[in-house]
């Protein structure tokens, strides 16, 4: 019997990597995003079926939920969905922060809470989010994004704990920098005049053409998803691309503070 796998975010770019993955892998997937008419591709693999869900929405979570468990005796949720919020905290509208953490943080509660009884009766299931380099080490002019992508790391983390007894299995994927057009189709941007020297220097950095070399494919990124929910492992935290794995391992062989000077000197000039 073919496994399923629940995907949010799934239109572009990881969340599509991975829905494409794991059905030429003889999956069942069920691939969310919030105009499904994006995922018509999709919808024609015979593995795929495409489904509305906006993580910002809680009664579409709960209906689409619904819908997927009448469908198929899910095994996976793969919580995918998200977007950056860049620019100093000074200049955000409270429009902008909610959004952030509503979409980043609470979506994902949500979507996960919603999956709990069906998978603690099932005694067993995987659930895996995809968080960032960016929840292990921050960068200047990115408060908000950390500020949910740590909060995921983290809320997995304990998470892990109370749901081992029912053999229930959490796991993140913090990838690096990835080939996508997330800069351009999921970036929103804050600013202020009192702040306009450091982003541009913060903009500077992250768009250097030299860091395109660094980055990995989405579907490098989604063999580690596949890694992380097939390896039968208790592993909670899976680093994803080179850069992101050489960035968190300088954190750790150098401490905190040292790694925090580093950051500064290289975005931001000292």
């Amino acid at each position: 019997m073919p496994k399923t796998i629940f995907i949010t975010g799934a239109s572009t770019g990881l969340g599509r990597a991975t829905a494409l993955l794991f059905a030429e892998q003889g999956w069942n997937v069920i691939a969310t995003m919030r105009t499904p008419a994006n995922g018509a591709d999709l919808a024609a693999h015979s593995n795929i079926t495409v489904l509305a869900l906006d993580v910002t929405n809680p009664e579409q979570i709960k209906s689409t939920v619904a819908q997927a468990l009448a469908q198929a005796d899910v095994d996976v949720v793969f919580n995918n969905a998200g977007y950056g919020l860049a620019g100093p905290l000074e200049g955000m509208t409270d429009a902008q922060m909610v959004r952030q953490i509503d979409t980043n943080l609470l979506g994902v509660m949500r979507v996960t809470q919603a999956f709990l009884l069906h998978l603690r009766v099932k005694g067993s299931g995987v659930i895996v989010t995809t968080t960032s380099i960016g929840g292990l080490v921050t960068f200047p002019m990115n408060s908000a994004y950390h500020a949910t992508k740590w909060a995921l790391e983290g809320w997995s983390e304990s998470l892990a704990f109370e749901l081992k007894r029912f053999g229930i299995t959490v796991k993140t994927v913090s990838p690096g920098g990835i080939t996508t057009d997330f800069a351009n189709r999921s970036l929103d941007m804050a600013t202020h005049e009192a702040y306009a020297e450091d982003l541009q220097k913060t903009w500077a950095v992250f768009s250097d053409p030299t860091r395109e070399t660094g980055r990995s494919t989405a579907d490098q990124i989604a063999a580690v998803v596949w890694e992380a929910v097939t390896d039968g492992k208790e592993k909670l935290r899976y680093v994803a691309g080179a850069d992101a794995q050489a960035l968190y391992v300088q954190r750790l062989q150098v401490g905190d503070e040292a790694f925090r000077a580093g950051i500064r000197q290289n975005f931001l000039g000292d």
